[in-house]
């Protein structure tokens, strides 16, 4: 009899071990694709970066860039001439070998004119992409880019195969360390541990990425044991509940998501209309009502936690009589715009608030509740629009100010020529001037209305260990993820 129950807990302990390597991860949004070259959402991202695709480096937990494809680089002394050395033996998920072949194709992919990839910008400089060998790629600039390993660390610039590249978006192929098993459209997305990956294995086997976009939803997932983590919860509300509840930990941290209400500078024109809707924000009430006090209040677009930040919320402070002052100088007392929320929490909730807040300056909002899809087709692409919520969650990314095509349509040469300077800057005290001047120019020029930094609040089972703390850009990477018993 002892014998049978030793055996029987010898059993439940080993099926017990074989359960903790699947992990289910909770997300909000589901993204529409899942190839990080074809796509501005950051859904994708937080899927797919450092779990199934791969760039030449890649932002480590605490922004840091590291090695990734590449094992190290140099540049020559002008500053134009950049020298990458690959990793040896990496295969993508279809056995095929990866080489300087596949950098070359990769990034003049991502640059072409014809290039669908959402950041082009960041490969603007490369004048030419040369295999000199099969583990050793040539990338030369038209002009001096120091940030040219954080440029490539993005995952819009990982490494894709000629063969498959067509087919990422539903059916992706990396050299990461899983592989894409199932896309359950509208439920959930399955990757498995890749046997053959070049680098060390990851302790997950199995990872379902689960897609529940209501933040009552999210909470009965979590308490149910459903979910195992969710590292950007939707319901910062309940945060309290599971910090008393020892089977959970709850991972605060902070994002490069910079929450505005953005502006359509194509159709709201006039400056002191833009300045009037930022003085009849109250953005300490949005954090409060919309984040439960997670977020740290803006007044451009640059994060807090960066060294070169300037503290401008000053200039666009809430006063709503300066609001209606500037309303009636620019002649705008009857005004009324549409504004369009995508899905997230942040959004939904913090567009009741702004719509309220604007009501009582005298503006008027038509608000319309868009699915993900429809706002990147409406909003991001289209650009029709007069004003939106959205949280920026790419890293250090003031340079899409100097993009006069991009959604908010913000077209001004001094600020251009600053970011220009900037790319060809290398001292950085220089760079961390030229970054002073540009947040302020923004700020002067009312681009947008800068509400918060987003927090980062994730909610895991208290014996996971390895989840980021702080999100340096879009990502949930699995590869140091693992239960603890």
């Amino acid at each position: 009899m002892l014998i049978r129950t030793a055996a029987a807990c010898m059993l439940l302990a080993t099926t017990a071990m074989a359960q903790q390597t699947d992990i289910t991860i909770g997300m909000a949004l589901e993204p529409p694709n899942l190839d990080p070259t074809g796509g501005a959402a950051a859904a994708i991202d937080e899927v797919v970066y450092a779990n199934v695709f791969e760039g030449l480096t890649r932002f480590g937990p605490d922004g840091d860039i590291q090695p990734a494809l590449a094992t190290d680089w140099d540049v020559t002394e002008d500053g134009l001439v950049w020298t990458f050395r690959l990793q040896d033996g990496v295969t993508f998920h279809d056995g095929t070998a990866m080489d300087a072949e596949d950098v070359v194709f990769s990034l003049d992919r991502a640059r072409a004119e014809e290039s669908t990839n959402a950041q082009k910008a960041l490969f603007d400089g490369i004048e030419s992409v040369e295999a000199v060998d099969p583990t050793t790629v040539r990338i030369t600039l038209s002009q001096p880019n120091g940030n040219l390993p954080f440029n490539l660390a993005w995952g819009d610039a990982v490494i894709v195969a000629p063969e498959t590249a067509e087919a990422n978006a539903t059916d992706p192929v990396g050299t990461g360390p899983f592989t894409f098993e199932n896309w359950a459209q509208g439920d959930n997305v399955t990757l498995t541990r890749n046997p053959d990956y070049w680098g060390e294995a990851p302790a997950l086997e199995r990872a379902t990425f689960k897609f529940i976009s209501d933040p009552n939803a999210a909470f009965a997932a979590m308490m149910a044991g459903d979910i195992d983590a969710f590292p950007n919860f939707p319901a910062p509300e309940t945060l309290s509940s599971f910090e008393a509840d020892p089977r959970f930990s709850v991972i605060v941290g902070s994002t490069e998501g910079e929450t505005i209400l953005g502006i359509n500078n194509a159709n709201v024109s006039d400056p002191k209309v833009r300045q009037a809707i930022a003085h009849a924000i109250d953005r300490q009430a949005i954090v409060d009502g919309a984040m439960f006090g997670f977020g740290t209040p803006i007044g451009t677009h640059f994060a807090p936690h960066n060294p070169d930040y300037v503290d401008l919320t000053d200039r666009s402070a809430y006063d709503p009589d300066r609001a209606r002052d500037l309303l009636a100088e620019a002649g705008a007392t009857d005004l009324k715009l549409r504004l369009a929320l995508p899905p997230p929490s942040y959004a939904r909730r913090g567009g009741e608030i702004i719509a309220s807040q604007l009501r009582e300056v005298g503006i008027e909002t038509e608000v319309t509740n868009l699915e993900w899809a429809q706002w990147l087709e409406q909003v991001f692409k289209g650009k029709d629009f007069d004003l939106t919520i959205v949280s920026h969650t790419e890293p250090a990314d003031i340079n899409i100010y100097a993009r006069p095509d991009y959604y908010f349509q913000y077209d001004d040469a001094e600020f251009q020529a600053l970011m220009e300077t900037l790319d060809q800057t290398s001292d950085a005290e220089t760079r961390s001037d030229l970054l002073r001047q540009a947040q302020e120019k923004i700020a002067d020029d009312y681009v947008n209305a800068y509400l918060f930094q987003l927090a980062k609040t994730g909610v895991a089972d208290a014996r996971i260990e390895g989840l980021w703390e702080n999100a340096p850009t879009q990502a949930n990477d699995l590869t140091d993820v693992r239960w603890t018993e």
